[in-house]
């Protein structure tokens, strides 16, 4: 007969240890941990992230146009350095790259959801959120909404303070499917249906 298996609950989260990061409080569960079971934090977070970043840190290329930038500086296709490679100021072109480099991160990060909402006995609306951080011009996508669909549709905020588009009808699907048809800039793993 097998004897009983011993789990290890987190003092902060009450979750294993290794489901704390999905937990609403990492950072302390961290410092629990740390301090109640050093063996386990080392396994957990420690050495495999430690080493992993070092390792994507040291290959780490980023190209634009004719200029690549790796960890030791900036080089150019002609061997020259970085003054010679441009000669507008260089602060203004970091602060450029650096708001596009957000933009990206902000929208690769960045969910659209769709939601069904319940309202009396069999009726219910589609609350459509997150468009806006893909250049999607929202009072158009809400005309698109009603005239694919023959329903009302409109641009309201919601509670956070948030645009979003409330469809009547339960039209969940289809309009999952004309997001991904419409908007190519959308990837399609970056949709929720709720």
């Amino acid at each position: 007969m097998l004897a009983p298996v011993q789990v290890f609950y987190c003092g902060i989260c009450t979750a294993p240890p290794e489901y704390c990061e999905f937990g609403p409080s990492l950072k302390r569960c961290k410092v629990w941990l740390q301090e109640n079971k050093p063996e386990l934090f080392a396994r957990l977070y420690a050495d495999a992230g430690a080493a992993e970043a070092a390792a994507k840190l040291k290959d780490l290329t980023v190209t634009e146009g004719s200029e690549t930038a790796t960890a030791e500086g900036v080089k150019t296709e002609g061997g020259e350095g970085k003054a010679a490679a441009k000669p507008a100021a260089p602060e203004k072109l970091d602060a450029l790259q650096k708001e596009e480099l957000k933009k990206e991160k902000k929208k690769a990060g960045a969910r659209v959801s769709i939601k069904r909402i319940e309202r009396t006995k069999r009726k219910c609306v589609i609350a459509v959120s997150g468009l806006e951080v893909f250049d999607v011009d929202l009072k158009k996508t809400a005309k698109l909404f009603a005239t694919k669909f023959a329903c009302g549709s409109s641009v309201t905020k919601n509670p956070a303070g948030f645009d979003e588009i409330i469809v009547q009808g339960d039209v969940q699907d289809d309009i999952y499917e004309l997001i991904i048809k419409t908007f190519k800039n959308i990837p399609e793993d970056n949709i929720d249906m709720d």
